[in-house]
């Protein structure tokens, strides 16, 4: 029977695409974490993993990774989006999330542009938001 490390050392060192997917439905969501920093994580996993919840900080930090994925196509980047919407409108801060999707190109400026007007997103998130879109090649 694996234990919760194995499932952590399998998401940390796996490049099997089959075996990822299957990691993302695992219930801990320190391997979510390791999944989406895992760069052979496949699109379809990392979507899934998009709609993964657990507490505010596990949350947070696990869009902020998927918005930094390498591997992050437009679909998981707008569900990453859409999902950071949702908890800015819940009055949480995933501020990382929202300044590592300000980097991608993949997104539109103004997609992304309009997290700084959510009920969760302060003063100086805008300004750092307005900032890294500004810098946009």
């Amino acid at each position: 029977m694996p234990t919760p490390a194995d499932y952590l050392a399998l998401a940390h060192a796996e490049n099997d695409i089959v075996v990822l997917q299957r990691l993302a439905q695992c219930p801990y969501p320190f391997v979510w974490q390791a999944l989406a920093a895992n760069p052979h994580t496949p699109p379809v996993a990392l979507h899934e993993l998009s709609r993964a919840r657990d507490s505010a900080w596990n949350d947070n930090r696990l869009l902020c990774l998927l918005a930094e994925h390498s591997g992050a196509n437009l679909i998981v980047l707008r569900a990453v989006l859409g999902a950071v919407a949702a908890k800015l409108e819940e009055g949480e801060r995933p501020y990382a999330a929202v300044l590592a999707l300000a980097d991608r190109l993949e997104l539109e400026a103004d997609e992304v542009r309009k997290l700084g007007n959510l009920r969760g997103a302060s003063a100086r998130l805008r300004h750092l938001l307005s900032r890294r879109l500004s810098l946009r090649t």
